[in-house]
């Protein structure tokens, strides 16, 4: 894997690089978000593990612009902040994983290793099948847009990511605690009703005019996108 690890704190960067160099890993140090910019179009960079704490440019705001930019390559979030307010907003702001410092390498290793392999999977499925046509609607994947009856339906991101994720496991039954793990990327108190809230949010934006809701709910467990 080609890592690209933003990281200003020496200690830190210096334990990183020599635990993943020694797996045969290459790893790119910036210090720096203005220092990183030159390499995060790079065909060969797999993942972005960025600190908060930046100098100048914070890792939210670089994660911000990435996203903006269309920029999709996965992100792991390190700091030391570890309130659940603060994994929020680094998720919020596009960043697919959050991990606080102090870590375990093995810890690293694994979360780097699950979003890569997620991100080889993800493109591997959808390389010729980037749109998906279901029903009246017209889904684009990679370029986060959906369509109905031709007219372009505004999701939010975090909408689009939830209906992408039912999307590619169309047909199956989801619990809401898995819908929580792979649309939101931390474990919620389980008396959330975040998942309700959002398909319902969904459901009216991509069932408008529909006699049935494409959106199965499945009693006492979640919920399914039923295609067949």
């Amino acid at each position: 894997m080609q890592i690209l690890l933003v990281e200003d704190d020496r200690r830190i960067s210096s334990f990183v690089v020599k635990g993943l160099e020694e797996l045969g890993h290459q790893v790119i140090l910036a210090e720096s978000a203005e220092a990183a910019r030159e390499w995060v179009n790079a065909d060969s960079l797999d993942i972005v593990v960025l600190d908060i704490m930046l100098p100048g440019i914070d890792g939210i705001q670089f994660t911000k612009t990435l996203r903006y930019r269309k920029n999709h390559i996965p992100i792991l979030i390190l700091s030391a902040l570890g309130e659940i307010e603060d994994k929020v907003d680094a998720l919020e702001s596009g960043a697919d994983d959050y991990l606080v410092k102090p870590f375990s390498f093995k810890e690293l290793l694994s979360r780097i290793k699950a979003l890569v392999r997620r991100d080889s999977y993800k493109n591997a499925t959808h390389v010729n099948d980037s749109c998906i046509e279901i029903r009246d609607l017209k889904v684009d994947l990679d370029r986060y847009e959906v369509y109905k009856g031709g007219a372009n339906v505004d999701l939010s991101p975090k909408e689009f990511k939830l209906f992408k994720y039912l999307i590619e496991n169309r047909n199956k039954t989801l619990s809401r605690t898995a819908i929580l793990q792979a649309v939101w990327g931390i474990d919620f108190d389980n008396n959330t009703n975040v998942v309700d809230v959002y398909v319902s949010y969904l459901r009216g934006k991509v069932d408008d005019g529909s006699d049935t809701s494409i959106i199965r709910t499945v009693k006492g467990v979640g919920y399914m996108l039923k295609t067949d």
